[in-house]
C-alpha cells in the first residue's frame, strides 16, 4: 500500500511551497513533487495536446504551459479535460515513488498543491506553507506579473490559505524572510525526527 509514511506538503499559489521543499530536502528529508511529474507528463503528452487544444498550444514538440494554463484558468470545460487526461497519470506515477519511499519505513514529503482540494490521496498527516492572504497577493503578483484582477482570481481558484492552515497537522510559517524560513524548516524536521525516530 502506498503513502504509509507519506507527510503531503502543501499550501496556496505563491506561499514559497518549492522554496520550502528545496530547504527540506537540504536537511534531509526525501520529496516527491506532484508539479514535477505532471511537468514530465504533459510534455510527454504534446500528441494528446496538439489533438485536444490545437497546435498553438505548442513549442515545437515542447507544450507551452503558460498559454496551455491561461486557457484552463479561462475555460473550465478545457480544464476538467485537461485534468481527466493528466490527473490518473500524475497519480499512478506518485503511488509508485511513495511505494519505493515506504520501503525505508521513515516519513517522506509529496509535494502536492492541490491536496485539500482534490482530496484524491489518502495521506492523514499534512503540512501546509502558509503566508497571510494579503502578502500571497502581493509576492503572486511580483512573481508572475499578473494584473491585480487576475492574480486574485487565480488565487481564489484555489482553497482559502486561512483553510488549508486550519487542515494541517502542521504548519510553516512564511510570512517573514529567509533566515526566518529556514528556521521554521529546521524546527519541523526535528518535529518530525522527534516523532518518527526509532519507530517501525
Amino acid at each position: 500500500m502506498a503513502f504509509k509514511y507519506a507527510i503531503a506538503l502543501t499550501g496556496g499559489i505563491a506561499t514559497g511551497k518549492s522554496t520550502v521543499a528545496s530547504l527540506l530536502a537540504l536537511n534531509g528529508m526525501r520529496v516527491i513533487d506532484a508539479d514535477s511529474i505532471s511537468h514530465e507528463i504533459l510534455d510527454a503528452s504534446y500528441e494528446w495536446v496538439r489533438e485536444n487544444f490545437g497546435e498553438e498550444f505548442l513549442d515545437d514538440s515542447k507544450v507551452n504551459r503558460a498559454k496551455l494554463g491561461r486557457l484552463i484558468f479561462s475555460d473550465r470545460e478545457a480544464k476538467r479535460k485537461l485534468e481527466d487526461f493528466l490527473h490518473p497519470k500524475i497519480r499512478a506515477e506518485i503511488e509508485k515513488r511513495s511505494k519505493k519511499q515506504d520501503s525505508f519505513k521513515f516519513p517522506y514529503l509529496i509535494d502536492i498543491p492541490l491536496f485539500f482540494e482534490n482530496g484524491a490521496y489518502d495521506i492523514k498527516e499534512s503540512v501546509v506553507v502558509y503566508v497571510p492572504k494579503e502578502i500571497q497577493l502581493e509576492r503572486f503578483i511580483k512573481r508572475n506579473g499578473y494584473s491585480k484582477e487576475e492574480s486574485i482570481r487565480r488565487i481564489e481558484s484555489q482553497m482559502d490559505i486561512e483553510e488549508k492552515k486550519k487542515r494541517a497537522t502542521w504548519v510553516i510559517d512564511n510570512s517573514k524572510d529567509l533566515k526566518h524560513l529556514q528556521q521554521e524548516c529546521e524546527e519541523f524536521v526535528e518535529k518530525i525526527k522527534a516523532k518518527y525516530l526509532g519507530k517501525k
